[in-house]
């Protein structure tokens, strides 16, 4: 939170405050400036803290107890950076469950769209989206037959392959 009156001041002095997400907070004297907890440079992203970067997470709606938590996705290339897969990445997208106990999330920034067993959190599945899956995927059936649809369009602020599809996978 930033002092309303100081914030061009703010700006002028700290140009990385000019890229970060901004909340106005209309009608306080405060604005919300919030970053990423990475920095962008010529090689990729420079992390500000340490993994897991992201994950997902299972809560028993019964009990409010975590059930599990995994890694999910990766930031940077697991050949370059052995155990890179385990670090988990920023997400923006929901997941879905079906009754079927499968769990599909593609929000992570290295594209995938993932299945996981809803019950230990293990990937059963991934595929490789021809654009970034930032998106909540659907599920629909149509002659007895279940779908499972997610939008691969990127996202531009955490440099994502950007795109226009929509893929949409079969439950046998």
């Amino acid at each position: 939170m930033l002092p309303r009156e100081k914030i061009a001041q703010l700006e002028k002095e700290q140009p990385r405050l000019l890229r970060t997400e901004t909340g106005r907070q209309t009608g306080t004297p405060y604005i919300m400036k919030r970053d990423y907890l990475f920095k962008p440079d010529e090689a990729g992203y420079v992390m500000q803290t340490a993994p897991p970067w992201g994950t997902l997470i299972a809560i028993d709606l019964h009990t409010g107890l975590k059930k599990w938590e995994v890694p999910l996705g990766y930031m940077m290339d697991p050949v370059r950076y052995p155990g890179a897969e385990h670090w988990g990445a920023i997400n923006f997208g929901g997941a879905i469950v079906t009754a079927g106990n499968l769990v599909f999330v593609a929000a992570s920034i290295d594209g995938h769209f993932r299945a996981f067993d809803s019950r230990t959190g293990a990937v059963l599945w991934e595929f490789q989206l021809p654009a970034g899956g930032q998106a909540t995927p659907m599920s629909y059936s149509l002659g007895g037959k279940q779908y499972i649809v997610i939008s691969a369009g990127g996202h531009g602020k955490i440099r994502t392959k950007q795109g226009d599809y929509v893929m949409a996978f079969s439950l046998d």
